[in-house]
């Protein structure tokens, strides 16, 4: 049986090599929080957002049309914003040119 391949999934050799390049999440140690450390909601799969942020720029959908199997419209754009503003995008761009240039 043949797997099915959308263009916008990420496969486990594609999370591999960009698994470093994630920015995780790093409370403001300026700011006083009002829950305890680990409250609060779970963050996210990020495969799952990666999928719908790579989903979004394939298709040219809009933000709202995103499956909601993912997360919500604003979550995925916060983390393409997010993504964008410390240069991810780029960063596994040209990490991907050095492997085809190699």
């Amino acid at each position: 049986m043949v797997k099915s391949y959308k263009s916008w999934t990420i496969t486990d050799e594609i999370r591999k090599a960009i698994k470093d390049e994630i920015s995780v999440y790093e409370p403001d140690p300026n700011k006083e929080y009002k829950m305890k450390p680990g409250g609060g909601r779970k963050p996210p799969d990020m495969r799952k957002i990666l999928e719908s942020i790579f989903y979004v720029l394939r298709t040219g959908c809009q933000w709202k049309a995103v499956q909601k199997e993912y997360a919500s419209e604003s979550n995925i754009h916060r983390y393409f914003q997010n993504h964008t503003n410390d240069g991810f995008f780029a960063r596994i761009w040209f990490k991907n040119l050095e492997k085809y240039d190699g």
